[in-house]
């Protein structure tokens, strides 16, 4: 099974447990979103999947072997960590052919990738002279180069326009569809819940979550109901009784926190109380990440009114 399998995984620097301990699969045939704050562990741990550093302890095996133990990875796994990687005085086309020779990879393949991530008409210009989201384009098109069947990509919209936004998440359903193991860090919440099935948090480089996204979502975030009505002094009196709090969410609209939408509907109809709309309101990714992280962000802003 070309899993990737992090056992018992720690990585020191110093003074600082970057991982620690960490455990996890991400298994073929569903994209896995790697989530958690800033210094968290998530590019260590990639790192340390891909061989570019020594764990203290523990291991990270792809298909059942370190990735350094493969004579030709890229025919296995593809991985995009840093888009800054490619020589600046290559050109793109250039890049992808010495990659392709050092993995004895076809030559047809580099024009297919190219093509594939929207550039092959700029494959003769220096890499140096490519903006960020032409320079993310080659890495995912790197990635791609000997067709893997495990796919490793560290925050793969960044720098992209819209439509490269809207391209890379399909190609992120399509990969896992045809039964490719697919790890993504973002750090983009709302992105994230548009292509992920599965989801492993870190925090302060420990395991916090590793679940399906709609478990995660429902563990880590309350019940809410978004009503209107034109009687909104009766309704919140009728749920005050209940011991529920009517919230206004702007316009006409309220909200009311750990409770179901038939609940309500059936203290608003006891009570004769006319009802516009109703309807349970299902939380974010964002919401329930922010609950489960908010003790393990390590950088966190001040708020502008406290500062």
């Amino acid at each position: 099974m070309t899993s990737i399998d992090v056992q018992d995984l720690t990585k020191v620097f110093g003074t600082t447990r970057a991982v620690d301990r960490l455990t996890f699969r991400v298994e073929p045939g569903r994209v896995t979103g790697f989530l958690g704050p800033n210094g968290a562990g998530k590019s260590t741990t990639m790192r340390l999947a891909l061989g570019l550093d020594r764990p203290t302890s523990g291991n990270a095996l792809i298909a059942g072997r370190p990735y350094a133990t493969y004579d030709e990875p890229l025919r296995l796994v593809g991985a995009l960590l840093d888009p800054q990687a490619a020589h600046g005085s290559r050109t793109a086309r250039d890049h992808l052919l010495v990659l392709a020779a050092a993995n004895r990879i076809p030559v047809r393949r580099v024009d297919e990738v190219l093509e594939q991530a929207g550039i092959a008409a700029v494959a003769g210009r220096r890499v140096k002279t490519f903006s960020l989201g032409m320079r993310q384009r080659l890495g995912i098109a790197a990635a791609l180069l000997g067709d893997p069947t495990v796919v490793l990509l560290d925050e793969p919209s960044n720098g992209l326009d819209p439509e490269g936004i809207i391209w890379i998440r399909e190609l992120m359903r399509d990969l896992a569809r045809a039964g490719r193991t697919v790890l993504v860090s973002s750090h983009l919440m709302n992105e994230t819940a548009t292509f992920a099935d599965h989801l492993v948090v870190l925090g302060r480089g420990r395991l916090l979550a590793d679940t399906s996204m709609p478990d995660f979502i429902a563990a880590h975030s309350a019940r809410r109901v978004r009503v209107r009505t034109t009687e909104p002094e009766r309704l919140r009196a009728a749920l005050a009784r209940a011991g529920h709090t009517l919230t206004s969410a702007g316009d006409e609209r309220r909200t009311v926190a750990g409770v179901t939408a038939a609940e309500v509907g059936a203290l608003a109809a006891a009570d004769a109380i006319p009802v516009l709309e109703l309807a349970d309101e299902p939380a974010s990714l964002e919401e329930a990440y922010l609950a489960l992280t908010a003790a393990d962000t390590e950088y966190a802003a001040t708020p502008l009114q406290e500062a």
